[in-house]
């Protein structure tokens, strides 16, 4: 009997240790499912994300690409509506383009390359233009555009919702538009904050334009295109109207890409010792001439700014004195010494030679490649002399 108690007893202790290995066996298995479960849960959760974000991304692609193309489709010019004087308040007054130069092969051209430069520039910034006056009359495009063009940051607010706090961010961005151009105070642009923010067609297209030229747009303008306005003003309680017909383009002297390479550029970059060549052999150059008078050049990049030296040297190589009325000899402030530079220009074209490519304000701003391009040109016109 003892020995079958034990024998029990031992039976038993492996019957209770199976059991236990098996419940912890099984408990480790249901663990392990439910955390399957819960990963599982989890990754489609999280693939459901970025299943959204993915579709979320794809429609504002599509989104774009829907915009810009409508923008290359559209004419981008406004349709002409009719102005009654209930329209407009007591000594208003407003412009809208004719149904005649909105239909002008001219006009479309100009302001579909205008969009399509716009469109190329502020890619990055996820704009699209599409009309020329409703996207650009509050000047938030224009605020980009320049800064963009010309990496500068204005001290603006980014969005005005209020029509005077409109007027003059356009005031602040037509400042800013002034010193980027260099312009003499005593040249009035032909456009305003106010006509501007009145939907003047002709002046966004003035300013644009201008704008492109500047920043040597890779864009090839058509000359001559002139935008005839019907413009309203309102009178004692009459509405007054009259045509009135703006110059858009003109012969367009500048082309080329911003930042075109020549082969300054590449001296500049590549050669700098073969520069430096150059420019003592354009600085014997204006000294043999120079030194007639009794003057002489030390600094190609900063003497030649104030045009004083450019009118002297055309007058010794074409052997002729120019008045001393004519020019200013001790230029004092921007205007005179792009004056002088002007007039050197204009000196050049009377003795036969191409209208340069580079601006006056370019030499006064003392840019030396147009200033080595400028002596280069004399350099090869007279060297002989």
């Amino acid at each position: 009997l003892l020995q079958s108690s034990e024998k029990f007893s031992r039976v038993r202790k492996i019957f209770m240790m199976t059991s236990t290995l098996q419940s912890n066996k099984s408990g480790s298995l249901r663990r392990r499912e439910k955390e399957k479960k819960d990963e599982s849960f989890l990754d489609k959760i999280g693939t459901l994300g970025r299943s959204k974000k993915k579709v979320h991304e794809e429609d504002e692609a599509l989104q774009v690409e829907i915009e810009g193309r409508d923008a290359i489709d559209s004419s981008g010019i406004p349709v002409p509506i009719e102005i009654s004087a209930d329209d407009i308040i007591e000594g208003e007054e407003r412009a809208i383009i004719t149904e005649q130069s909105r239909m002008d092969p001219k006009v479309n051209e100009v302001v579909k390359l205008l969009i399509d430069w716009i469109n190329d520039i502020l890619a990055s910034e996820r704009i699209v233009v599409k009309d020329i006056v409703e996207d650009l009359y509050d000047g938030l495009v224009i605020q980009k555009l320049l800064e963009k063009l010309a990496n500068v940051r204005m001290e603006v607010p980014e969005v005005s919702q209020s029509v005077e706090g409109q007027r003059q961010k356009l005031q602040v961005i037509l400042q800013y538009c002034s010193q980027i151009f260099a312009q003499p105070r005593w040249q009035q642009p032909r456009w305003s904050a106010e006509s501007i923010h009145n939907k003047n067609l002709a002046s966004i297209l003035q300013l644009l334009v201008a704008v492109a030229i500047h920043f040597r747009a890779p864009i090839r303008f058509p000359e001559h295109c002139q935008l005839q306005m019907l413009v309203a003003h309102k009178r004692d309680g009459q509405l007054h109207t009259r045509y009135v017909t703006e110059e858009i383009t003109d012969v367009q002297d500048e082309f080329g890409l911003r930042g075109e390479r020549d082969a300054f550029d590449t001296l500049i970059d590549h050669a700098p010792d073969k520069l430096s060549v150059v420019k003592r052999s354009l600085l014997t150059f204006a000294n043999k001439h120079l030194n007639k008078v009794n003057l002489e050049v030390t600094e190609l990049e900063y003497q030649f700014q104030d045009g004083v030296f450019l009118v002297l040297l055309m007058g010794l190589l074409e052997n002729y004195f120019v008045p001393l009325y004519g020019f200013h000899l001790t230029p004092t402030d921007f205007d005179q010494k792009v004056h002088n530079v002007a007039l050197s220009f204009e000196l050049m074209q009377e003795a036969g030679m191409p209208q340069p490519k580079s601006r006056p304000e370019d030499i006064v701003n003392g840019d030396m490649k147009c200033t080595l391009r400028i002596l280069y040109s004399l350099f090869t016109r007279y060297k002989h002399v």
